[in-house]
């Protein structure tokens, strides 16, 4: 939710999601914030403008999205599906491996 600004270790979160108007990026707007996409967008928009967190990236692909968190130090990104990069951690959320709308 862009409360916390860096890790334990001091890197910097970088927050990476699908863009809203994705089917991904809609999944995740509703399942993992409980919002729409628009109320997300807001959301975000919110927090910088009040220079409370750092605004998301947004990505059109799941390859651009992969590509930016191995490559960044400190970032998580948010997908539907496991990974074939084995320098990226995956993480449960409330159990899953995977978001589904349908769940």
């Amino acid at each position: 939710m862009g409360e916390k600004l860096k890790w334990d270790d001091g890197k910097r979160i970088l927050i990476a999601l699908m863009k809203t108007s994705t089917e991904v990026g809609k999944t995740t707007s509703s399942d993992l914030y409980d919002m729409t996409g628009d109320e997300l967008n807001k959301y975000w928009l919110s927090l910088v403008f009040q220079g409370k967190a750092q605004a998301p990236k947004f990505f059109n692909t799941k390859s651009e999205l992969e590509a930016y968190v191995s490559q960044n130090p400190g970032a998580i990104g948010v997908i539907d599906e496991p990974l074939a990069n084995n320098e990226i951690k995956i993480i449960a959320i409330d159990g899953a491996t995977q978001l589904n709308s349908s769940e």
